[in-house]
């Protein structure tokens, strides 16, 4: 018979394992019951901190500011019915997920009305970075949704709630940034912003509302009950249904963005590569976009300087399988000899830049040979000095020659460079001789270490 029994030592690495990664024994299901429903309420006091803390927001994206927008996000209580909806799935609470949907409509058109009314009145109507970013969802925001709200609701669900871990998830799932795009979007008419910003909100939400609802099923919260079994059946029904209307969307949705991620990232270095490339050498790309579809892609180029060959255009768009980008256009917009004065400067001023950093390149080596040059003159006009020296006081020395040599261990390989003297003699020393002979040369080269060579 086969000993299949586990080892000892595997069982103590798992009861540790176990013991370190366990999270069930602080868990206060009643007082996280009771927090989350609580922070679901909005009325009152909620309503006027979340206006407050929206205009707040947008003036940070207004003028380009993190730690405005920071600071924003930390006062705001928008997570509250978030969670709300994550945890009525996961104990069946259908009156938790009716107040839990219903206030977070009312809080996502209330932010989305104090932005819109901050920006119509804004006197600074140009979109920073930071407006920018929160225009497009990508797979990391996705990540960072689902993992923050992980950590969320490990939190929430501790007797001791910490503080830091709360607020740090708040930073982190920047749910108020997109809805005050979005009101930007509404405000300078730029309808793009406001679907891209709409569109990277409810995926954040999703994923918060996904990530609560694992956990509370993971730490085994219980399911509500009711009394008539029927309601019980309908609710549990409803509820399933609601769940399923969410997550088949949401999981295309998601595919789309991590494709979409995938393009743009095999773009850019698609980009960057031909741009480096020998063919580029006298052609700049002054502007790129790329355009993503879910049934069309398309890289499109702006070059100024000389014109591409057809058989070269055709060359590139190959070049687009290499990178993965199938069923990608690539349209190449050639300015040739119509080109706007500031084109034409900016052009210059690249290429007489490129040109100036390859001068600087070959300066640098030819001063690197000189001083090597002038190293090794210094070094042979010393030998010569030696050579004068040691005529007098070694006349067994014949002929001679100094140079550092590198020496190699075949079964360690470790290499050591060596001082190494290889001499003729015109007679044999003695020992003595010899090591007088090397300590002289220690000391008149400022050596610790001689090797000579008959």
């Amino acid at each position: 018979m086969i000993n299949r029994s586990v080892p000892l030592w595997l069982k103590w690495i798992n009861l540790k394992v176990r013991e370190i990664a366990r999270i069930s024994d602080d868990t206060d299901i009643e007082t996280t019951l009771l927090s989350i429903s609580k922070s679901v309420e909005f009325k009152g006091v909620n309503v006027w901190i979340l206006a407050f803390a929206v205009i707040v927001a947008s003036v940070g994206l207004n003028v380009n500011s993190t730690a405005v927008i920071i600071g924003a996000m930390l006062i705001s209580p928008l997570m509250g019915p978030i969670n709300g909806v994550g945890l009525a799935i996961g104990i069946s609470d259908s009156d938790l997920l009716r107040k839990s949907l219903k206030n977070f409509t009312i809080m996502v058109l209330i932010s989305i009305l104090a932005s819109f009314t901050y920006f119509l009145v804004s006197p600074l109507s140009d979109a920073q970075s930071e407006l920018l970013a929160r225009t497009r969802p990508s797979i990391f925001d996705v990540l960072i949704a689902f993992f923050g709200g992980m950590a969320g609701i490990i939190a929430l669900s501790r007797k001791q709630q910490p503080f830091t871990v709360i607020s740090g998830v708040a930073i982190a799932t920047a749910l108020m940034p997109p809805l005050c795009t979005a009101g930007y979007g509404l405000a300078s008419g730029q309808f793009s912003y406001f679907l891209g910003a709409s569109y990277l909100f409810f995926i954040n939400s999703f994923f918060i509302a996904l990530a609560t609802f694992l956990m509370v099923r993971f730490l085994h919260f219980p399911h509500k009950k009711y009394v008539d079994p029927n309601r019980q059946r309908l609710v549990k029904r409803s509820i399933t249904l609601f769940s399923v209307i969410m997550i088949v969307p949401s999981v295309f949705l998601s595919i789309d963005v991590i494709r979409e991620t995938s393009f743009n990232n095999q773009a850019i270095k698609y980009i960057n590569d031909i741009q480096e490339s020998a063919m580029f050498e006298n052609i700049q790309i002054i502007n790129s976009s790329r355009d993503y579809q879910r049934k069309e892609r398309t890289i499109t180029m702006t070059l100024i300087g000389r014109e591409l060959k057809q058989k070269e255009i055709d060359y590139l768009k190959e070049q687009l399988l290499k990178y993965g980008l199938n069923k990608t256009n690539l349209v190449i917009k050639q300015t040739g000899s119509i080109l706007d004065v500031n084109v034409q400067a900016d052009f210059l001023e690249n290429l007489l830049t490129k040109k100036e950093e390859q001068l600087s390149q070959k300066d640098s080596a030819i001063k690197r040979l000189e001083s090597q040059l002038e190293i090794k003159q210094t070094y042979d006009l010393s030998k010569l000095q030696i050579a004068k020296e040691m005529a007098v006081q070694y006349p067994c020395v014949q002929t001679f020659s100094i140079e550092n040599m590198i020496y190699i261990n075949t079964q360690t390989l470790k290499q050591d460079t060596i001082l190494t003297l290889f001499v003729n003699w015109n007679y044999e020393p003695d020992e003595k001789q010899r090591q007088q002979l090397t300590n002289w040369l220690k000391v008149r080269l400022d050596v610790d270490r001689l090797k000579i060579i008959d």
